[in-house]
């Protein structure tokens, strides 16, 4: 039980978050933010949070709201809802905070966010990252984490319907 309220104080709504942010801010806290739509949790995502969390004092997930899935990628996604996603998201240990956004890009979260790093993986170029130019503008910086060859929550599904 006290390992699911710890889990529990990791999610935010927009509200809670802004007050978090001040917090850490007031601290001195380094904030890194990436985010997706961590349908079924893999090798792969576990990666990319763990060296995003090597730039971090405070790693910060946004996570793609069922209906913002559900507009990316089909009526067939998401496989595991929201509410499930970003729980088990928040389980982990190298994850701080995490925030289910509605809107089909993080654009006005990293606004809020301002982070001091944003983080994709590798299948984005600095061009194609939503917030990029934002996140530079305020001082910060983007990083591109390579991705590992066979890891990926649509082959998972194809192999599993196989």
């Amino acid at each position: 039980m006290k390992q699911s309220k710890q889990i529990l104080q990791k999610l935010f709504n927009a509200e809670e978050l802004k007050l978090q942010l001040k917090r850490w801010d007031l601290l001195g806290k380094k904030i890194v933010f990436t985010n997706g739509v961590f349908d079924i949790l893999h090798h792969g995502h576990i990666q990319i949070l763990s060296e995003a969390a090597t730039y971090a004092d405070v790693l910060i997930v946004g996570v793609n709201s069922d209906a913002s899935v559900k507009r990316l990628k089909g009526n067939s996604r998401p496989i595991n809802g929201e509410a499930s996603r970003a729980f088990i998201l928040s389980a982990l240990l190298m994850v701080d905070a995490v925030i289910i956004f509605e809107e089909d890009t993080p654009l006005e979260l990293i606004k809020l966010i301002k982070p001091d790093v944003l983080v994709k993986g590798g299948d984005y170029t600095l061009d194609t990252i939503v917030g990029a130019k934002e996140v530079i503008a305020n001082g910060g910086e983007v990083k591109i984490i390579p991705l590992e060859e066979g890891f990926s929550t649509t082959a998972i599904i194809k192999k599993i319907k196989n």
